[in-house]
């Protein structure tokens, strides 16, 4: 068994997939990005302040710490925060994109002649600030 071991032409000692499949760094940019200490308070403070209506944070740290979310077993300290800001991110994509398609589909005959108060194009003439009528 041992002599077969020796004429392996592989020198990588690692056996296991998993283990090299694992990622060293927790962001994208790889070494040059934030140790482990700071990637949790960035990954931390990008998830709170997508609650403060600023959910495009929850992309950015979707993007920043795609290793952590790739791979499940890594970084268990900063995968809530990430995994919180995909969920947060996509239930804000489908709010958002369903509030604009149902204006952009159903428009005046969804809401009837509730419409024109709905919609703001002709808020300037309602209110009398153009100077053309």
């Amino acid at each position: 068994m041992e002599a077969s071991e020796s004429n392996n032409p592989n020198p990588n000692p690692i056996r296991n997939s998993l283990a090299s499949s694992v990622p060293l760094w927790p962001t994208i940019d790889g070494p040059l990005g934030l140790s482990e200490e700071e990637s949790v308070s960035y990954a931390r403070r990008f998830y709170n302040f997508g609650f403060a209506l600023l959910p495009l944070l929850w992309a950015v740290n979707c993007f920043y710490f795609w290793p952590v979310l790739r791979h499940s077993h890594s970084f268990p300290r900063i995968r809530p925060y990430v995994l919180g800001s995909a969920v947060g991110f996509a239930v804000f994509a489908t709010l958002l994109s369903s509030w604009a398609l149902t204006f952009a589909i159903g428009g005046e005959r969804l809401f009837g002649p509730v419409w024109d108060q709905l919609v703001m194009y002709n808020l300037a003439d309602r209110l009398g600030l153009t100077g053309w009528s």
